[in-house]
């Protein structure tokens, strides 16, 4: 790992940038280290060299994702101590901006979902372990089923905000600007802020 870690910047991010597309693409059983050397434009022996195999290199971008996933999310740390709204609204303008900046890590982070290849449970049970802390932060605190009206079930608002979301994430494209995107989502937060809740 060393040796990649050696290497140039814009290097390093060509390699990972093409096993990321690869594996997104296919998952990690049907990904080829040719066909990821090839769109890295190096050999596929430089690929061992750096990684020592397929696996060592499908770890390596689980490390990767999670580092990057993990230090952005602590600039959000603060967002704990939002309203089930607003907490919503900054973790989705954070997966907007990492869709935006790591198109192809966003990618890689959907197949993970899918992947069912044993040799990489454990990684993959990392990247989920991150993953499934963003979660809950979109999910109702204890307390918080109070802030809606008598009328209204909790579990269907969360479900429904979590369907919007996830509709964002998929209709969203790299001409995409995030602030315009995020005034469309918070608007439809707010109109349901002032009709669901108390």
């Amino acid at each position: 790992m060393r040796k990649f870690l050696s290497q140039p910047q814009e290097k390093q991010n060509k390699i990972v940038t093409a096993a990321m597309t690869v594996f997104g693409e296919v998952g990690y059983k049907k990904a080829y280290i040719s066909e990821i050397a090839a769109a890295a434009g190096i050999s596929k022996a430089l690929i061992f060299h750096y990684f020592g195999s397929k696996k060592g290199l499908y770890s390596y971008l689980v490390y990767y994702t999670g580092k990057i996933v993990m230090t952005e999310a602590q600039e959000k740390k603060d967002t704990l101590n939002k309203d089930f709204f607003e907490r919503v609204a900054v973790i989705t303008k954070f997966r907007l901006s990492i869709k935006k900046r790591y198109p192809a890590m966003s990618s890689f982070m959907e197949s993970v979902y899918g992947e069912d290849d044993e040799e990489v449970t454990e990684d993959i049970a990392r990247l989920l372990a991150i993953a499934t802390d963003m979660h809950a932060k979109v999910t109702l605190n204890p307390g918080e089923e109070n802030i809606f009206k008598n009328d209204v079930v909790p579990e269907q608002v969360v479900n429904l905000i979590s369907t919007y979301v996830e509709g964002v994430m998929h209709a969203w494209n790299d001409e995409s600007v995030v602030d315009e995107v995020m005034k469309d989502v918070t608007e439809c937060f707010e109109l349901l802020k002032r009709n669901l809740s108390r």
